[in-house]
């Protein structure tokens, strides 16, 4: 759609009631026993299995999408009765990698995702950025996480910043969807972070994704609440369904339960599925396979006993 200025400029955000709306959400709403282990299998059909690390190899990506295809251990799914296939929702790599995810992932339905646009930082020139997302999509990948250049938005020149996702919306075209990592660590305030989320969409990203996950604040509940209600406001307004996508962080069952607390009471059933909620995360799958192991047998297993990618 076109920007509208006037949208932007009119945003306002209570922090304060931001903070006590999410400080409810760990203790409100809980789901225990035979729910907790539904809610806990549902979440890793949402998780984009990552590795963007210096020492990346394609040894280790096919052990990741090794993980992606067979989440959890076969046995356990056994023992709670689950005759549906459990794969993760994506696999996220650098550019670089996604020839090797792909061919890893052959014969399954699961996309790769790449990070684009100078991920992390997006200081690079424009024509390389945009040089990233088609070099990636030619090496096959469904999904482009693109990063924003963050001067835009503390500078407030939100047309900067919309014609640039324009230009990435474009250049993903029919090939892949597009999530739009705003790196909120970065964001100056709660307010500039609602902003940025409805350029973003305006500009036509498939998905609002938090950070990097390379910023020293990353994922969080008071910005993940923010980025929804502007989903909210832009699905009201517009009648378009925006995906979110929280990463960085996010290690543990207990803080994806808050999360997943937040998108059904923000957002409705719709946003506990894949293809309208993510979660950018490398090490959180070993936490849900030892909780669902503990609902199993009553014990928790030793992480070396949870096959890792």
């Amino acid at each position: 759609m076109p920007l509208d200025l006037d949208w932007v400029a009119g945003a306002h955000v209570n922090r304060s009631a931001v903070e006590r709306r999410t400080a409810t959400l760990p203790t409100r709403r809980t789901v225990k026993k035979e729910w907790q282990a539904a809610w806990l299998l549902r979440a890793i059909t949402c998780i984009d299995l990552t590795t963007l690390s210096g020492d990346d190899t394609p040894g280790r990506v096919r052990r990741l999408c090794a993980k992606a295809r067979q989440p959890v251990r076969p046995d356990m799914l056994e023992a709670m009765g689950v005759k549906q296939k459990i794969t993760v929702g994506a696999v996220c790599v650098y550019p670089r990698r996604v020839r090797d995810a792909v061919e890893a992932l052959q014969g399954t339905q699961i996309p790769v995702a790449s990070v684009a646009t100078g991920f992390p930082a997006a200081q690079t020139p424009l024509p390389q950025r945009v040089a990233e997302i088609e070099q990636a999509i030619e090496a096959g990948a469904r999904e482009i996480d693109v990063v924003i250049n963050r001067t835009h938005v503390l500078t407030g020149d939100w047309k900067a910043l919309y014609d640039e996702l324009r230009l990435f919306r474009e250049t993903c075209g029919d090939a892949a969807h597009m999530k739009t990592i705003l790196a909120t660590g970065d964001l100056g305030t709660l307010k500039q972070v609602y902003q940025a989320s409805l350029v973003a969409m305006m500009a036509g990203s498939d998905f609002i994704k938090t950070s990097t996950g390379k910023e020293s604040v990353n994922a969080t509940l008071e910005v993940g609440l923010v980025m929804v209600r502007a989903i909210r406001e832009y699905m009201q307004r517009t009648g378009f369904k925006v995906g979110f996508k929280p990463a960085g962080g996010i290690s543990s069952a207990k803080q994806v339960l808050a999360w997943q607390a937040m998108m059904k009471e923000e957002l409705g059933v719709e946003w506990l599925m894949p293809d309208l909620f993510r979660i950018g995360a490398s090490g959180l799958l070993t936490d849900l396979e030892r909780q669902l192991y503990h609902f199993i047998t009553g014990r928790y297993a030793a992480r070396h006993h949870m096959p890792m990618g």
